[in-house]
């Protein structure tokens, strides 16, 4: 008797899952699908896959609203609390996840030091589950739109925030972001867990079950079944691997393709000038920055659109391949401007004209990065990690992105008041570097089963 049978006929048994209760809406849908039509277009799609991914999206919208929620508020911070550049500066290089009614409620900077550190335990888990999560329950054919929905969703979050930081007070914007994790906790219950996860744990029953819920009951499962059976296998019962094994290139392949992407994203730049966009929008002369900073939040949520749109059809490596040399080019513009205006007049139209180029620059780098670095990086590293490596392997990758961050958001504004053109310089020749890191290692995981993906490194 097929799963789908057993439901139907209601002799299922509850199963107990490792911490939510899943997949039993499915159940009271095939029991009441004469009264409720639309559980049968449930049961009978993969609809169930799109609906997690949009679930758990909540958790990267949260995590964009945190790294937004600097730049619209960092000078009435400022002002209000009566904070010197370097406690600001400080304050903005912890990106966070939970402290958000500590932050509104805040009578000095020890208030948001704490808000930040709270919310960063948040924003270090969510970076990376919600991409490991997606791309184990994801079919091959949509693994990759489906993936770039966890970036689509921080770049939402962003400019949520960048959107409201214009209209209300930092303390109120603080609150408000605390709607999405508030959201996701209770629909956290009505998801399945990932197959691969249970797995791996030897949940067999449960495995199959998730899966089935997750390519809906009249579809077929029987082969991915076995594929990942098999690689469970293969990977062996031990579920740690000791130091030395570490040389395998079917281990440090992985490892250094996820890490160095996930660090060289952050090397590029990107929350450096995203945290301080308003600053930067003004040295380059733009009256109103904090528009110029809401437009580039719309740009990305748009470009991350269409990246998300085009994953799996032009393929992850050709996309950071074009998103890198973009980033290059456009930084290497910003560069130009911003020298040339170091040695020219304000009133002069050629300063006119180098303003509206380091403006142009910003907007093109914001565009490359979100059509492939801004989304491939998570989405390569929860494909590529082994299962018998994937949780340690990960939270080093996570780690060392989230370290990079707090070294490029430390030193953005040290640099920015250095020179603005060498900044910017420097952030030119570290995405050069990274068109030939995507050309020389990063392979092409388009169409590719996970389970194939890592069998192609041993």
């Amino acid at each position: 008797m097929s799963f789908r049978d057993e439901v139907e006929d209601g002799t299922s048994r509850d199963l107990k899952k490792p911490f939510l209760h899943t997949g039993s809406w499915y159940r009271m849908g095939s029991r009441q699908s004469s009264m409720m039509g639309s559980s049968a277009v449930i049961r009978d799609s993969s609809i169930s896959v799109v609906l997690c991914t949009l679930i758990v999206a909540l958790g990267p919208i949260q995590f964009g609203f945190t790294s937004g929620y600097s730049s619209p508020t960092q000078s009435a911070i400022i002002k209000d609390l009566g904070l010197t550049t370097s406690e600001s500066l400080m304050i903005a290089s912890v990106p966070n996840i939970i402290g958000w009614l500590v932050i509104s409620f805040a009578k000095d900077s020890s208030f948001l030091y704490m808000g930040r550190l709270l919310e960063g335990f948040g924003v270090g888990i969510i970076s990376y589950v919600v991409p490991v999560y997606i791309a184990e329950i994801s079919p091959q054919n949509m693994r990759g739109s489906l993936g770039s929905v966890n970036q689509l969703s921080v770049t939402i979050g962003i400019m949520l925030a960048y959107l409201l930081g214009l209209f209300v007070h930092w303390r109120i914007l603080a609150v408000l972001g605390i709607f999405p994790c508030t959201i996701l906790i209770p629909a956290l219950f009505f998801i399945p867990e990932s197959p691969r996860w249970l797995a791996k744990m030897g949940m067999m029953e449960d495995f199959e079950v998730s899966l089935q819920v997750l390519r809906g009951f009249d579809t077929d499962i029987s082969l991915e079944v076995n594929d990942i059976k098999r690689t469970v296998a293969t990977s062996g019962k031990r579920a740690t691997v000791r130091f030395a094994e570490l040389k395998r290139r079917k281990y440090y392949m992985p490892l250094m393709i996820g890490i160095g992407l996930l660090i060289l994203q952050q090397l590029s730049g990107i929350n450096g000038i995203l945290f301080y966009s308003t600053t930067i929008f003004s040295t380059a002369g733009v009256s109103s920055s904090d528009v110029a900073t809401l437009g580039i939040g719309a740009i990305q949520v748009v470009m991350t659109g269409v990246a998300t749109w085009l994953m799996d059809k032009a393929g992850r490596r050709i996309l950071m391949t074009v998103s890198s040399i973009g980033m290059t080019i456009s930084l290497l513009l910003v560069s130009v401007a911003f020298y040339v205006k170091d040695f020219i007049s304000e009133s002069s139209h050629l300063y006119s004209v180098m303003s509206v180029l380091s403006l142009v620059g910003l907007v093109a780098f914001v565009v490359s990065f979100s059509l492939g670095m801004g989304a491939i990086p998570w989405l390569i590293m929860s494909e590529i990690m082994p299962v018998s490596i994937k949780s340690l392997a990960g939270s080093v990758a996570t780690l060392a992105n989230w370290l990079m961050s707090f070294v490029v958001t430390m030193t953005a504004n040290l640099l920015l008041t250095w020179s603005t053109g060498g900044t910017f310089t420097i952030y030119t020749l570290i995405n050069a570097c990274t068109v030939l890191f995507v050309l020389f290692f990063v392979p092409e995981t388009k169409g590719r089963t996970l389970e194939e993906i890592q069998a192609s490194f041993r």
